[in-house]
């Protein structure tokens, strides 16, 4: 009975140790890609890693080194780590409704390449996002409203592809928030020169992608 313990023991600790992310692997950004699509997959198979979480703090407790960063918006459905299957410190994560970019969210990316050194950028929207809905509706509530009027550029632009129709419904709204992915990382090449340069440079790359909150499916745009 000892013997047979003692296997299953080892066999246990075998199966956490590769169910782990080998962040030392990853050494591009098409590795990175590669390990989130895996992770995806994982997730929505149910087949997700085994994460040592307790484990996963003592190593990380002295320092970082996340390989992507994800700016995503914060519906609570849509949390990233979990639909990756990721544990602590594999990812640099940035939440804001509809997720867009301002001058603090570029700071922190900025910092996520320049000072801990991860390899992909990855702006993340979903579908039937509220976010959106709310400024094709051109919502107003409080400091909401300014931020709405980030997406409203990509609702108009949908508006005049569909001139008959209300694009505030699916499928159109899913297309907006498409339209608002694109627009955000123009505007984060355009407003940060260092992620611009890192990007030309391939040390790192910026892409989009929609999560689907029916499937649980991250499709990416690249």
């Amino acid at each position: 009975m000892k013997v047979v313990s003692t296997l299953a023991l080892l066999l246990c600790s075998a199966l956490t140790l590769a169910n782990e992310s080998d962040r030392a692997a990853i050494k591009t950004p098409e590795d990175a890609i590669v390990a989130l699509k895996a992770g995806n997959e994982r997730f929505v198979s149910g087949n997700t890693n085994k994460q040592d979480f307790a484990k996963q703090i003592e190593e990380t407790k002295d320092g970082q080194a996340p390989y992507a960063s994800i700016l995503s918006c914060l519906d609570s459905r849509v949390p990233p780590e979990i639909i990756f299957d990721q544990g602590i410190g594999d990812l640099f994560v940035g939440r804001v409704a509809g997720n867009i970019e301002d001058i603090n969210m570029l700071g922190s990316f900025e910092f996520a390449k320049g000072v801990v050194g991860t390899k992909l950028l990855v702006v993340m929207g979903h579908t039937s996002c509220g976010a959106v809905e709310g400024a094709c509706q051109n919502a107003k509530l409080g400091s909401l409203t300014h931020l709405l009027a980030e997406i409203r550029p990509s609702v108009r632009l949908v508006e005049e592809r569909y001139p008959d129709a209300d694009v505030c419904i699916p499928p159109h709204l899913d297309e907006i928030s498409e339209e608002n992915i694109v627009r955000t990382i123009q505007d984060i090449r355009d407003k940060s020169p260092v992620i611009a340069d890192l990007e030309d440079a391939g040390k790192l790359k910026v892409v989009g992608a929609m999560y689907d909150i029916s499937t649980g499916v991250v499709h990416f745009m690249d």
